[in-house]
């Protein structure tokens, strides 16, 4: 029987998947050191002392890199036993389902505290519950990814596909974003006085949604009428080798690693610039997220046409020098000739197309380079990859919180803002490197 082209309402159940999760990811990376660590007019308490280790590392960035390490060893073990699966019902769903109700339930349990108070038995249970929110995540993430490769076909039907998980992956960056507006709410509707108690009602609510999301690719599509299962019967060390023996991957995951790294720093800062750089309450920082991600869908049709036309290679290229550029922003919010409204609307304006460009372009890159794999090895073991890149992703995602954290150390709080600064001249730097090694990596010439 031959494979089903995926139609378009199944193509928007899928990206569901994709807003999903991005929900919960958004709620860990942006409101994790605010809630922690919070700035002295956030309304909220320290939980975790500000205790440097080695002179360098406070507790927080250790807590983000330990949660970590149990990743860096189940995103490859999530994959080769998605590639290898013989499930009469496909090798991707029936792995994915078992993922989402613990994910919601460690993703809520990051932000209830042992202790309401500045304490080192809340770093112990935040180090034990990320790690079981990255784990739970990773179930779901690695297969969902390998199926990008899997249910498209052309260049150009990937880039669409890539397109609609995109926005599937913005509009979860606006809902983790808006966490403080909504808490707002919950503060003004249900009369919640304490607004530590209101944050937490507030990611309870956003979990379960996105758990609900996450089921509807699961619900809507049969994967065996659109993939064709062959499970790779490569082990799973050779697996991973494998992938790195692809020179072209190596360039593509560095500079991926980089940009993501970069991506965090700021989605991590982004409330302090908002509340401590430009003196603006914190429920602003939901609006200008919303603006910039709004601002990004327009130069969607522009990215698809163009990447036919210019190659993908050069908008990543361009988009990573405009990023670097709004890092230098950063450094001087706060002392621009503008309002401190008009100040944050540059920013995101101008960072709308790396917004885009450098969500929808790299997925799509990576499933040409996974088919391409599979043409030239005869191996269908999309999932590796996926999951390589996802672990350089969320490693690059980690160092961007920890960076941001051990920043902090020299200034998080209103007349003493250095460390928020030095994120400009940190995510400068890094936008430059992967730029630098983007052009090693060699575009095939689309026939």
């Amino acid at each position: 029987m031959p494979l089903q082209t995926l139609p378009f309402k199944k193509q928007l159940a899928y990206c569901a998947g994709m807003m999903g999760w991005s929900v919960m990811s958004n709620i860990i990376i942006v409101m994790l050191p605010y809630f922690y660590l919070p700035p002295n007019n956030a309304g909220l308490s320290p939980l975790i002392p500000q205790l440097l280790v080695f002179g360098a590392f406070n507790i927080l960035s250790l807590i983000l890199a330990s949660g970590r390490l149990f990743d860096a060893a189940y995103d490859p073990f999530i994959a080769s036993v998605s590639d290898s699966s013989t499930n009469p019902k496909g090798r991707r769903f029936p792995i994915m389902k078992w993922a989402i109700l613990p994910a919601v339930i460690f993703c809520s349990l990051v932000f209830y505290p042992l202790v309401k108070g500045e304490n080192i038995n809340n770093a112990w249970w935040l180090t034990f519950v990320l790690a079981g929110f990255f784990v739970s995540v990773t179930t779901y993430i690695i297969p969902y990814n390998a199926l990008l490769a899997e249910l498209t076909h052309t260049p150009e039907e990937k880039v669409k596909l890539s397109t609609y998980q995109q926005v599937g992956f913005v509009l979860g960056m606006i809902l983790g974003a808006l966490c403080n507006n909504f808490a707002d709410l919950i503060q003004t509707v249900f009369h919640v006085t304490e607004r530590f108690h209101a944050l937490q009602y507030t990611i309870w609510a956003l979990a379960i949604f996105s758990g609900l999301v996450m089921f509807l690719p699961i619900i809507f599509i049969k994967e065996k009428d659109y993939v064709e299962s062959k499970p790779t019967h490569i082990p799973l060390l050779p697996a991973i080798k494998s992938t790195f023996r692809n020179a072209n991957f190596k360039y593509y995951l560095i500079s991926d690693f980089t940009y993501y790294t970069a991506l965090s720093l700021m989605s991590s800062g982004l409330l302090y610039y908002v509340t401590v750089l430009l003196g603006l309450p914190d429920s602003d920082g939901g609006k200008f997220m919303g603006t910039m991600v709004l601002l990004s869908l327009f130069f969607y049709p522009f990215i698809n046409v163009g990447a036919k036309k210019f190659g993908k290679k050069t908008l990543v290229l361009l988009a990573f020098g405009i990023l670097s550029l709004i890092f230098v922003t950063i450094f001087f919010l706060g002392k621009l000739p503008f309002t401190p409204a008009n100040q944050m609307y540059l920013l995101v304006a101008f960072a709308s197309f790396p917004l885009a460009a450098l969500g929808i372009l790299p997925n799509a890159i990576l499933a040409d380079i996974a088919q391409k794999d599979t043409l030239e090895t005869g191996e269908n073991h999309e999932g590796m990859f996926f999951a390589v890149k996802y672990l350089f992703v969320k490693l690059g995602q980690t160092l961007g919180i920890a960076i941001f954290a051990m920043l902090t150390i020299y200034g998080k709080d209103t007349g003493n803002d250095y460390g928020l600064r030095l994120n400009g001249v940190v995510g400068f730097a890094l936008c430059v490197l992967a730029l630098l090694f983007f052009t090693r990596f060699k575009e095939a010439k689309e026939k």
